[in-house]
């Protein structure tokens, strides 16, 4: 990571002394530096789309109350993204007493060895400088997580070489002890067994850790965070009530609330710029086939197929609109286009993102996953092109079709094509460019006009005035 600024100099107790330093809590850190960025005005959690009004506003009277905190929230609501923001709130630096295993304070040490190595050196004790990105540490949650994992044990090569049990210096220190003034998190709470939680009430409590039943008494200065699916913590009863209740502020997460919240999240998320100049190909997708991507996703939290206790995540809105871009980009390596724009068409590839990342309530065979997100895609489609146009409108083309008219349509067809045969049906292209000018799109762009006409043509077909059937891997739309 790279640092704004260089560590100070101080090297030695004498000279941090010296600079005027006074020893601080995480938490007062936190405070303090929150504090400061609400005064300026300055943006607490950059890349956040959504929560502004909401989330935010719990973190940070959780920050001023000097809580612990539990972020609550289904899949893919940006709790993991949020905890390792968190950091971004400490101080740059901190001084820590050199060669110790626990960052400890060199003016206010907590640990034994601590005050043993400034009671023998004292002002001569070597001082490091540790980076606030150095302060946080991150514990997926399973149920193989041990108290020694997490809190230490008992290091029988130190208590052979003649210490006693219950010296500090026999022991092997765990992830908390080691996050000594930093932040501690534990995604998915709920994975740890039950015996495990009961281990963490001292540490959010009294602050104090046992091993092996051994008292190693000094105040754990170091802020804890915890991920939870609400699912686990209200239905399965996975947290234990009592560490429940040692947790300060619970925090409650969402999905985006609308459609140009989750677009923009999807935008700073996906990997759409195609950088590499292999393929030679560039993506330019119009705002009308967002909609249908961040639409069909939150149809799926609304449907009654869909497991609303599980959620859909973010993160499928970011595979698909991956996914689009993707098939866009090899219809353009194979037909030789530069420049593509996303269609309808390449909708029908959604499947493959979407599988797995959506949980049904009921499965009747092993296609109904498949049939539920192609029903999720045409009712997206249907609702962004109602929101944008009239069917009513269109009435001539759906009479042109009416002579056993078909027309191709297909991902692999190039732009020009799908405009020189939208041209043949002269109602057709005339609205293509109507429902352009509507979409605020370049009608005399072939690429723009090829994705409107799809769309067009979708349209009817979602709105039962056209039909559509598959042939040897083609798509023709009739009546």
């Amino acid at each position: 990571m790279n640092h704004t600024t260089t560590a100070p100099k101080a090297a030695t107790l004498k000279e941090l002394k010296s600079s005027g330093y006074k020893p601080s809590t995480v938490k007062d850190e936190l405070r303090r530096n929150v504090i400061a960025k609400l005064k300026a005005g300055e943006t607490l959690f950059p890349g956040i789309v959504g929560y502004r009004d909401s989330v935010i506003p719990q973190i940070v009277n959780a920050i001023l109350s000097k809580h612990d905190m539990l972020f609550l929230g289904l899949r893919g609501q940006a709790k993991t993204r949020i905890l390792r923001l968190l950091p971004s709130l400490l101080d740059e630096w901190i001084p820590v007493l050199t060669d110790l295993d626990v960052n400890d304070d060199p003016i206010a040490p907590a640990t034994v060895s601590g005050k043993r190595l400034v009671a023998e050196q004292g002002d001569a004790a070597k001082v490091s400088w540790v980076h606030r990105s150095d302060r946080y540490q991150e514990k997926l949650a399973t149920p193989d997580v041990t108290i020694a994992d997490l809190i230490g044990e008992v290091d029988l090569v130190k208590h052979a070489e003649g210490k006693y049990l219950s010296d500090e210096r026999t022991m092997h220190f765990g992830l908390i002890p080691r996050s000594n003034r930093g932040l501690f998190a534990i995604n998915e709470l709920p994975d740890l067994a039950p015996r495990i939680q009961v281990g963490l009430f001292n540490v959010l409590e009294e602050r104090d850790v046992q091993i092996r039943g051994y008292p190693i008494r000094f105040e754990l200065d170091v802020c804890l965070i915890f991920t939870a699916n609400p699912e686990d913590y209200t239905n399965r009863g996975r947290i234990v009530t009592p560490l429940k209740d040692r947790i300060g502020s619970v925090i409650r997460t969402h999905y985006p609330e609308t459609v140009n919240e989750g677009i923009e999240v999807t935008q700073q998320n996906a990997w759409l710029d195609r950088g590499d100049t292999s393929a030679g190909v560039r993506v330019e997708w119009p705002a009308y086939m967002w909609e249908v991507v961040e639409n069909v996703v939150r149809l799926a939290r609304s449907s009654p197929h869909v497991s609303q206790a599980s959620g859909v995540s973010v993160r499928t809105s970011i595979a698909n609109a991956e996914t689009v871009t993707s098939n866009a980009e090899r219809r353009g390596i194979v037909t030789g286009e530069t420049r593509v724009v996303p269609r309808v068409s390449d909708l029908n590839y959604l499947i493959a993102s979407c599988r797995g990342k959506i949980e049904m309530t009921l499965a009747d065979d092993d296609q109904s996953e498949d049939k539920l997100i192609k029903s999720l895609v045409g009712e997206a489609v249907k609702l962004v092109f109602n929101r944008h146009t009239k069917i009513d409108r269109y009435q001539n083309i759906v009479e042109q079709f009416k002579g056993n008219l078909t027309f191709p349509a297909g991902d692999d067809l190039p732009a020009e094509e799908v405009v020189a045969n939208m041209a043949a049906i002269k109602p057709l292209s005339q609205g293509a460019r109507a429902l352009a000018e509507d979409l605020k799109v370049d009608a005399s762009d072939a690429a723009m006009l090829a994705s409107v006409g799809e769309f067009l043509l979708e349209g009817l077909y979602v709105n039962d005035r056209l039909s559509k059937y598959n042939s040897k891997g083609k798509t023709f739309f009739k009546k």
